[in-house]
């Protein structure tokens, strides 16, 4: 159990935590709207995700783990926006705390060391999906200067319902 008083770094996303990274994924898969994958994956099906997330550039992938013994609590990452070129300055961030790390701030670092880390980079704005309701990651983007633009209505199913998303924009 993670205790308020445990460290937490931040660092970028290695080889070695795919599988603890695709286990803390599935878990949404299987058990939230948050993300709209409906199956989960293997960390072999995993690693062309991981790996199109390198130390630089605009595409990353942050961690947060505990010290010692080290035990991943978290990941941020930026993502392309849309495929065509015309976007190539804009990208989609997301972040996923694990169940048991939540409500102690690691949303936030994990948020932080991720715009720190594209701040020299050539991107101009942010995006963020977030499945509604979720109020936590709704405050969470708006705390860290994320606006709402718009929402799409029932885009997705999932568990046999529709879900709503709504996006937010951040500059850059």
């Amino acid at each position: 159990m993670l205790s308020e008083r445990t460290e937490v770094q931040v660092r970028p996303g290695v080889e070695g935590d795919l599988d603890a990274l695709t286990a803390l994924y599935n878990h949404y898969v299987r058990e939230t709207a948050i993300t709209f994958d409906t199956a989960i994956f293997t960390p072999e099906e995993r690693r062309p995700w991981l790996l199109s997330h390198p130390e630089d550039g605009p595409h990353r992938l942050m961690v947060a783990t505990t010290a010692d013994p080290q035990e991943i609590l978290g990941y941020s990452t930026s993502s392309p926006f849309r495929t065509k070129p015309a976007y190539a300055t804009s990208v989609e961030t997301t972040v996923y705390v694990a169940p048991d790390a939540g409500r102690r701030g690691i949303g936030t670092l994990l948020y932080t060391a991720l715009f720190e880390a594209l701040s020299g980079e050539d991107l101009h704005r942010a995006y963020a999906g977030i499945a509604l309701p979720n109020e936590a990651s709704a405050r969470l983007h708006e705390r860290l200067g994320f606006r709402h633009v718009g929402t799409y209505r029932q885009v997705g199913r999932k568990f046999g319902r529709y879900w709503d998303v709504a996006w937010y924009e951040k500059p850059l």
